[in-house]
């Protein structure tokens, strides 16, 4: 049960995210801020994590820089379009990732998927359907956020085959140091890195950076290890939830009676994928390294 409330906890802190980020980058640059975000999930982590270097060896090394570049262009892809559309709609088409999972292990590994998978991109596909154009954001926006759910989905894949095999926090901090040395390269070249002023930005900076990385890492990393398969997926497949009371009660959603349909839609076909993506990602870290 403890466990269990971890993993909510974990998730709903997530879910009010969105509502944070969407305030901080109105006013803060995208890229300085995804960029600040990641130094202080690094310096968080660098504690416990630098004596662990050594264990990771070069594979590991080189399978956490590709999993932190994946999962800075996710977030990069993610918050232009939480810019352009509403929280509600970011939070379940972000969790459109459960849909695609099982697609991109296939693809990218071979592992074959059910028909419950299909089931769920058919569902989650006449829900986005619905939620696209509606007067709270723009289509542009939706796919931009279904685009950095695909990266998601694609650093998941890569994160269940290969990270199991290396020390948990040594893998994240260079996870987290890639993302940031990509993000800063970035934010550099476009002059936008400047001092953070106001509640708003360093919020957002503290409760993003502290919080929903590097903390909510190790508390998932714990609870995961305690919670069961059904347990984990009902407190995953939540954060839609999250996101959209949260985008409801604090940023002031209203998407009206078809977007909610669509928001609706969109959850089924995730709960629909959960089960098939959760048996994929278990045969990955069973499955023996490629040559």
């Amino acid at each position: 049960m403890r466990a269990l409330v971890v993993l909510l906890a974990v998730t709903a802190v997530w879910g009010v995210t969105f509502v944070q980020v969407k305030d901080a980058v109105a006013i803060y640059p995208l890229f300085a801020f995804l960029a600040l975000r990641f130094a202080i999930a690094t310096c968080t982590l660098a504690p416990p994590g630098l004596r662990r270097l050594r264990s990771l060896g070069r594979g590991g090394a080189g399978a956490a820089v590709l999993a932190g570049s994946l999962l800075g262009a996710g977030y990069v892809l993610q918050t232009a379009g939480l810019q352009r559309t509403s929280v509600s709609s970011t939070g379940f088409i972000t969790g459109m990732y459960v849909v695609l999972t099982p697609l991109l292990a296939l693809a990218v590994f071979r592992i074959r998927v059910g028909a419950a998978a299909w089931g769920g991109v058919v569902l989650a596909t006449a829900g986005l359907a619905l939620l696209s154009g509606v007067h709270t954001g723009t289509v542009a926006g939706d796919l931009l956020v279904l685009a950095g759910a695909a990266v998601y989905s694609l650093q998941i894949v890569l994160m269940e085959r290969y990270a199991p095999r290396y020390d948990a926090i040594a893998f994240t901090l260079v996870e987290m140091a890639a993302a940031f040395a990509g993000l800063v390269v970035i934010a550099l070249a476009r002059g936008e890195l400047a001092m953070p002023h106001g509640w708003t930005v360093w919020g957002a900076l503290v409760v993003t950076g502290v919080f929903a990385s590097a903390l909510a890492f190790l508390a998932q990393v714990w609870a995961q290890r305690r919670a069961s398969a059904t347990q984990t997926a009902l407190a995953f497949s939540l954060e839609p939830v999250w996101a959209a009371f949260f985008g409801f009660t604090l940023a002031g959603d209203r998407l009206g009676a078809t977007a909610w349909l669509g928001c609706a839609v969109i959850m089924a076909g995730i709960l629909v994928a959960e089960p098939t993506a959760a048996d994929v990602l278990r045969r990955l870290v069973r499955r023996p390294r490629l040559a």
